[in-house]
This record gives structure tokens, sequence and C-alpha cells, in this order.
């Protein structure tokens, strides 16, 4: 039996959960449609280049979770899954991660995407472990701050060793499966990485180290 990590965005779903919230906020006349949609369009352009400045990018997603009414951001988040969400889940995916279930593997999304968005689209594919970017939550309301370190780049490998100790797991054996050069920390830090419909970036490196190249898209 193995630890075996996905990432999210663009791996087990074939587009990037954090960009499609924001344009789904968007949609909704829940944001300012010029301001916002330019500004969450450049952030993705930096995260597919590397050069995201995950602090600030943070402090741009996270302020809608708090300046609309809870309840109502519940309601919004279920329409989010079911319409933009639920079209883009891909059943080889879903293959995958019944084949590694069957060997009696230990199963953990990480991912950069916050948790809000998150959680319930893992929880589509049955996987009880999870560690995303958190956001702050206060008497019931989120602040727009981040609790604790942003799960990304390095952030992963750091979250994940935290989650070792607690879980009693280890990394022997272990795999990781993900399309992006930002996850570049964490694949080299397992035993085996694959790289899933992979960028340019990592596909360059993932071919130099003999790393197998998948794709899970139908």
């Amino acid at each position: 039996m193995s630890l075996v990590i996905f990432d999210l965005d663009n791996t087990l779903i074939a587009d990037d959960s954090d960009y499609l919230w924001g344009q789904f906020l968007v949609s909704q006349g829940m944001v300012n449609k010029t301001h916002y949609e330019l500004a969450n369009q450049r952030f993705y352009e930096d995260y597919k280049h590397g050069t995201l400045d995950i602090n600030e990018f943070l402090a741009f997603a996270l302020k809608p979770l708090a300046e609309i009414n809870i309840n109502h951001l519940f309601r919004l988040r279920e329409k989010f899954i079911k319409t933009v969400i639920q079209p883009i889940l891909l059943k080889p995916a879903r293959d995958l991660i019944n084949h590694h279930k069957t060997k009696g593997d230990t199963l953990i999304v990480i991912t950069a995407t916050n948790k809000f968005v998150t959680e319930p689209i893992v929880n589509l594919y049955g996987i009880d472990n999870l560690l995303a970017t958190v956001p702050e939550c206060k008497q019931g309301r989120f602040t727009g701050r981040v609790a604790g370190i942003p799960c990304f780049q390095g952030g992963k490998v750091k979250l994940l060793n935290e989650w070792l100790i607690t879980s009693k797991s280890d990394l022997n054996d272990s795999w990781f499966y993900s399309d992006s050069h930002n996850d570049l920390p964490l694949l080299n830090t397992v035993d085996n990485p694959v790289a899933v419909d992979p960028d340019d970036k990592l596909r360059n490196t993932a071919e130099k180290q003999k790393w197998p190249i998948i794709s899970l898209r139908e």
C-alpha cells in the first residue's frame, strides 16, 4: 500500500477550478466584471508561466469570500459545482483513482486552490484527504485572509510533511500525479512522479528525468 497524491486542476479535472470560480463570480454579477476578469486572467497567466505572486493572488481571490453573504456564498458554490465542475470531471481520472483504491492505497489531493472551492470537488471523486490553501474563518465568516501557509509550490511539500506526521503515513513508494511545473518541488519528493497532460516546462523535465507521462483527457 502506498501514498498516492493527486494535483487537482488540469489533472483530475479538465480545467482550473480557481480560475473558473473567478469567472463564475463574474458571470453571477458578484464582482466587477471589467476589473475582476482582467485580474483573474493575469494571475492565471502568471501561474502558467511560474511567476505568480501567491500572496498577491490570494488577497485577490479570497476577498469575495469575505464580501459575499455566507449563505449566498454556499448557494453559489453549489451552483458552480453543478454547472461548471461536474461537466469537466474526467472518467479516466475516476478510473485511476479506483485503481489505486483497489490496491488499498491511501489517496490525497494537494492543491493550491482554496479549500472552499476544492473540498466539494474532491468529495465528488470519493477522496477523503485534502490539503489545500485554507481561507481564514472567524465567527462564521471568511476574513479574506489565508490561515497558515499557502499550499503552493514548496508550501505543498511543507504541508504534506506536517500531514505525514499526524496521519502516521510515509513516502515509501509514494506517487504524485500533476500537470504543472509549479509542482516540481513535490514531484521531486515522491518515489513515483507522474506527469499528467503536462505543461511544456513539466513535459521537458519529465522527458529528461524519464518520468511517466500520461493523459487523463477523454
